[in-house]
């Protein structure tokens, strides 16, 4: 009887074993992700790209920081701008027909204007100063010759007649429009000065002293009735 063993053994030897489809892994896929590997002298060379980046941002900063020392920052709290009151007023004393006022109220009361203007719309010419008060408020003073009812209105903003406040020996005309607004309004001299704006009153009255002194110190102005100030 035939030994079938031998038969069996070679079937198996010459049969290959092939795995199921769907369940086999390709060898690309089983193989672990290449990583890429620099050369040591490229990654040398890129260190030392770092290094001189930084060097020469540390040389940068060492050549202007002397520069910024000796040039530090003005403490002032903004521009100011250089305005001489005295200066504007002696060129506009030959057409106002009168001597314009120049309250020295001490460096805390900072003019950021003055001017002489012709009054073509108003018919009233006027000079005109701006003044930020010490704590940071706003006075402007108008000075004229020719005031009028209307004029006075406009510039006290239709404000009612509230009191009188004394400054400088003098007494003014309190005017408030209840909203933070108001004026003092002083005839003397000739003229009328009117203080308008958002100032406390004690800063009115520092300021208004100091235009009573300017005034008193000028030479009086000699007008007709027809142009005499509104009381």
């Amino acid at each position: 009887m035939g030994d079938y063993r031998g038969v069996s053994e070679t079937q198996d030897k010459s049969t290959p074993t092939t795995p199921d489809a769907g369940h086999g892994t390709s060898p690309a896929a089983a193989a672990p992700p290449v990583k890429p590997v620099i050369p040591a002298a490229a990654a040398k060379r890129a260190n030392a790209s770092v290094i001189g980046m930084i060097i020469a941002l540390v040389v940068s900063i060492a050549a202007f920081l002397p520069i910024v020392l000796m040039n530090p920052a003005p403490k002032s709290d903004g521009f100011r701008p250089n305005i001489d009151v005295s200066a504007v007023a002696r060129n506009a004393a030959g057409v106002a027909g009168f001597t314009p006022v120049t309250p020295a109220a001490g460096d805390t009361f900072r003019p950021n204007y003055a001017r002489w203007e012709a009054g073509t719309g108003t018919g009233v010419p006027t000079w005109e100063v701006g003044y930020l008060t010490p704590k940071e408020a706003f006075i402007g003073l108008v000075q004229t010759k020719k005031a009028n009812p209307t004029w006075l209105l406009q510039q006290t903003k239709n404000a009612p007649v509230t009191g009188t406040r004394n400054a400088g020996g003098q007494e003014w005309e309190l005017r408030d429009t209840g909203k933070g607004e108001k004026s003092m309004v002083l005839n003397r001299r000739g003229t009328t000065v009117v203080l308008s704006g958002n100032a406390p009153l004690d800063e009115f009255t520092v300021l208004a002293a100091a235009v009573v002194k300017s005034l008193d110190s000028n030479p009086a102005v000699t007008v007709s009735p027809s142009a005499s100030p509104a009381p």
